[in-house]
């Protein structure tokens, strides 16, 4: 294990001379604020926390921090459920938060180029001027930055693509303090290897994002919800891959259980049936198009046997339809303070979903553990989230976990969909990705031989 040094009140001044007095802080209150993000795992109080403005000052704190011994923890909006930006280790948690600039929209090329600070949706709010708009939406106002280290996804990758899909530009710190730029504002890259999606979801072990071009999208003149409601889970699922085997070019396909359905129409004042749900969005730029795309649906759910299904157009109902589906987890936690949640996040091709989803049924039901699910069922993706209340159900749980994670293996899939390794995903990565954990290892080795960077992340210890 790498030994750190302490954050003494040295290197406290010399991080002051770095960012300045007004941004920095070792006050227990700025501390604990940056200690945990959404997930379950335990909090850890960073002995530091910074907020630099430029990227030379963000070079400037990993230099120091890299000849100095000190681990470095990244962070964003803290909204990430895998432990990603908790300070394990202690250190010096470097916040994102202050660096908000949009520093030039590319309207003409559908570009725009942010510092990582800025939250996604209030990238949106800019870029609306311009008729455009940034398409990967996890759901809580992530940042730009975290999006990216995370390659975070959400409802609409179906069409749009994860984070990953939607950058060509970054810049960024090394862990030895340079800066360093990889891809370009062409479309086409052919240059080289493709740095630029090697720190894509590397959660900041390999270097701190500090500039990011973005593609964009035209936001579409037409957008229609539909909510199709199934008797069983089963039949739910057969309709999401008969939709998406039809060629129908879907916004969004989302799948959320009975219970769930219930839950967010008592608390969202919602038209939904206590019946496993699928919830799609259709988006296009004339009338003509999107009318034969919403008929398919509706004859492919009756197909399937939906007893309901409810399309709208209206923006405000469209809106509180997407709003209560972003805040579930949250909507969940309320519901129920007693209960501690553990999310899965696997994903596999779409056409072994099915079985993905019986897994989880069967899984749940010889453990006897209760929970919901919800996913991103148009790119196989599911959350099954359990309920945890004593030690004996933290035993079973991690059992439907560990069989999830097996399943969604063995069908050509991963553990972890969009949320991220974190700490809680890092025990199945040798299980999914075998020897080349090791080269992940290397790699790590040689950006941060120091292992300062978000070290207790991605690799199992």
């Amino acid at each position: 294990m790498t030994h750190f040094s302490p954050v003494t009140p040295m290197i406290v001044a010399q991080l002051e001379a770095i960012v300045g007095a007004r941004n920095l802080s070792t006050a227990v209150a700025d501390r604990q604020l940056h200690a945990q993000d959404m997930s379950r795992f335990a909090p850890q109080l960073p002995e530091v926390v910074v907020w630099p403005e430029t990227a030379v000052q963000v070079a400037n704190v990993l230099s120091l921090a890299n000849a100095q011994r000190i681990p470095v923890t990244p962070w964003g909006a803290g909204s990430s459920l895998e432990g990603n930006p908790i300070p394990r280790f202690g250190g010096i948690l470097l916040s994102l938060a202050r660096m908000t600039a949009v520093l030039a929209v590319h309207a003409d090329d559908f570009q725009v180029t942010v510092l990582p600070g800025i939250g996604y949706k209030d990238l949106n709010v800019q870029l609306a001027r311009y008729g455009l708009f940034f398409p990967p939406d996890p759901g809580a106002n992530a940042t730009i930055g975290g999006m990216l280290a995370n390659n975070a996804a959400g409802i609409r990758t179906v069409k749009y693509g994860a984070a990953k899909d939607n950058v060509l530009r970054l810049e960024v710190a090394l862990a030895d303090g340079r800066l360093i730029h990889t891809g370009s504002r062409s479309i086409k890259q052919a240059a080289g290897y493709d740095l630029l999606h090697l720190f894509v979801g590397s959660e900041g072990t390999l270097g701190v994002i500090t500039e990011a071009t973005l593609r964009l999208t035209p936001i579409p003149a037409l957008m229609s919800a539909v909510m199709a409601s199934f008797p069983s889970v089963a039949q739910a699922v057969e309709a999401v891959v008969a939709v998406r085997g039809s060629g129908l070019d879907v916004a969004a396909l989302e799948f959320i259980d009975a219970g769930t359905a219930a839950l967010l129409a008592r608390e969202n004042q919602l038209d939904l049936p206590a019946r496993p749900t699928l919830l799609m969005e259709l988006h296009a730029a004339h009338p003509e198009t999107i009318q034969p795309g919403l008929e398919m649906v509706r004859a492919i759910c009756a197909e399937f046997g939906a007893e309901r299904i409810h399309a709208t157009a209206d923006p405000t109902e469209r809106q509180r339809l997407w709003h209560a589906r972003h805040h579930t987890y949250e909507t969940w936690r309320r519901a129920r303070p007693e209960v501690q949640w553990l999310i899965t996040d696997v994903a596999v091709p779409i056409s072994t979903y099915p079985q993905l989803i019986a897994q989880a049924e069967a899984a749940m039901a010889a453990q006897g553990v209760g929970g919901f699910m919800i996913g991103h069922a148009g790119d196989g993706n599911v959350h099954v989230t359990l309920a945890i209340r004593s030690a004996e159900e933290e035993r079973r749980v991690q059992a439907v976990n560990h069989a999830l994670v097996q399943k969604a293996i063995e069908l050509g899939g991963t553990c972890t969909g969009e949320h991220g390794v974190g700490i809680g995903k890092a025990a199945f990565m040798p299980q999914e990705h075998g020897t080349a954990v090791d080269l992940m290892r290397a790699l790590k080795q040689m950006l941060d031989p120091n292992g300062i960077l978000n070290p207790g992340k991605i690799f199992p210890a």
